[in-house]
């Protein structure tokens, strides 16, 4: 049964006239009868982000990487995974309530006009996301073709040869087609790559672990150690595990409203969440760990680093037609958490800069002529800084931004929108500040984000370099309050508007 909310929680309207400039009919609430998603719609949006290529990558890379036992990288991902769902819980509540996007709940902070800066932000981080996504997602296609041809020798540009050109160019047409079709068919699309990405990766298991029989759970933890990893460099680099994988999941965790005002109730999101997060997390990093060890052994022979890729380690197998259906599984995974995780969302950030101009379809379409661009570049030039550092800078960057909305729903705002004001430009409205923008937010977010991305880059605070999104976040979240000290929104409790000098006052 879906839960039942006083009738001022419902508060959706956006007045009699809502500024053309703010408002189209992507933006605006989401009716209650538009909300059909329950706690399996959820699920599937983490479960298809967890199980991506790029999602396995990132954590096979990690237990090669962080020097420590294999077990212990395992434990903390699934802590990872805990506190994703804590963060998701708390950007996810307002949106379910009100039914409105991230960009628009970003007004509340930011002003009706500052909000376009951090959506921009936004927009951009998941735009190089969704370039290298499709980019993973053609290394499945590649491998399908490699193994019905033969593996030809080509003359390769930029890093990709003419079947990895030519994969790229089929996943990219094909998440352009899935977006055209609109949101239903990507939820059957989602709906279907889940459960048919663990049937292929526990068959992969199965088929690795009866080879390497007694050997494969003494090989879990030792072959990710590296003994000059001790003491409290183990402890750093378990929680710099933590805070990448965190990382990891930052794109969506900033935008999740995107996802969550589909919601039928609260209590709907939740679940999905827990299910979908730590629930489902788990078991996939069970799948990695054991799926990375036993290639290594059994397929590698203990030779060369082991592999991070699944589309490689099926290739190894050595059966055409398991290579194809594998392939084929994990391209449906990860065009599926490419459309919901990094195309939609940068869709809403530029139809947000100018709504009258930009529909949400059309900023899907810039979405995904730059992000090609960006994946075309993945091999030659953006993946030389490593999959860990890019996931830390892209989460170092988006981190303040969450930090700021929590901070102002929870405690500026009092868990209390005044949705018309999100549409107007009333200078009297409670979120216009000054001409539309916030600067107190927008120089806390500058601040953090600063702090955030030279934890990654700068040697003499590489020690915080695993740390840099929850900096970011905290950080970001403190300033604000410091400086929002004392302000109160107008009307908050009365539903009056300011006086323009109150307004002005304020900020």
């Amino acid at each position: 049964m879906t839960a039942t909310l006083p009738a001022e929680e419902f508060d959706t309207h956006v007045g009699p006239d809502p500024n053309p400039a703010l408002h189209n009919d992507d933006l605006g609430p989401l009716p209650q009868e538009r909300r059909r998603w329950g706690a399996f719609e959820i699920f599937n949006v983490w479960t298809n982000d967890v199980q991506s290529l790029a999602g396995y990558t990132l954590a096979a890379s990690l237990f090669i990487t962080a020097g420590i036992n294999g077990w212990w990288v395992f434990a903390a991902i699934v802590i990872a995974g805990f506190f994703v769902n804590w963060l998701v819980n708390l950007t996810g509540k307002p949106s379910v309530k009100y039914g409105i996007p991230y960009a628009v709940m970003a007004r509340s902070s930011m002003g009706v006009r500052g909000a376009q800066f951090p959506a921009l932000v936004r927009g951009i981080v998941a735009i190089f996301w969704y370039g290298a996504q499709t980019y993973f997602a053609s290394t499945a296609v590649a491998l399908a073709l490699d193994a019905i041809f033969g593996d030809p020798q080509l003359a390769v540009f930029l890093g990709m040869d003419l079947i990895d050109w030519v994969s790229y160019v089929v996943v990219a047409a094909l998440q352009v087609v899935l977006f055209v079709r609109g949101i239903s068919w990507i939820e059957r699309f989602l709906n279907f790559a889940g459960p048919a990405v663990y049937l292929v990766m526990i068959t992969l298991l199965v088929a690795i672990w009866v080879q390497a029989g007694d050997r494969l759970l003494p090989a879990v933890g030792s072959i990710f150690t590296n003994d000059s990893v001790e003491g409290w460099a183990a402890v750093g680099a378990f929680v710099g595990v933590i805070g990448t994988i965190i990382a990891y999941f930052s794109a969506v965790v900033i935008n999740f409203g995107d996802f969550a005002r589909f919601s039928r109730s609260e209590k709907a999101m939740r679940r999905g969440n827990f299910l979908g997060l730590p629930v489902s997390l788990t078991f996939f990093t069970f799948l990695s760990l054991f799926i990375t060890a036993g290639a290594y052994i059994v397929l590698q022979d203990g030779q060369g680093d082991p592999l991070t890729n699944p589309a490689d380690i099926v290739g190894l197998v050595g059966n055409v037609f398991l290579t194809i259906v594998a392939a084929l599984t994990f391209v449906v995974a990860t065009v599926g958490i490419n459309l919901v995780a990094n195309f939609i969302p940068p869709a809403y950030d530029l139809s947000n800069l100018a709504p009258q101009r930009i529909s949400f379809r059309r900023g899907g379409y810039v979405t995904a002529a730059v992000g090609f661009v960006v994946g075309a570049l993945w091999v030659a030039t953006i993946s030389q800084i490593g999959l860990p550092t890019f996931v830390d800078t892209l989460g170092a960057i988006l981190a303040p931004l969450y930090g700021v909305l929590v901070a102002d729903y929870y405690v500026i705002q009092r868990r209390s929108l005044k949705v018309a004001d999100l549409f107007s430009m009333d200078p009297q409205s409670r979120y216009y500040y000054r001409r539309g923008w916030n600067v107190r937010a927008l120089a806390a977010i500058g601040i953090a984000g600063v702090f955030s991305v030279a934890a990654v880059w700068v040697p003499a605070l590489a020690v915080l370099s695993g740390f840099a999104w929850v900096i970011g976040a905290v950080l970001g979240g403190c300033l604000y309050l410091l400086v929002m000290w004392g302000y109160r929104p107008a009307g908050a409790d009365t539903g009056t508007a300011p006086t323009p000098a109150a307004a002005e006052s304020d900020v």
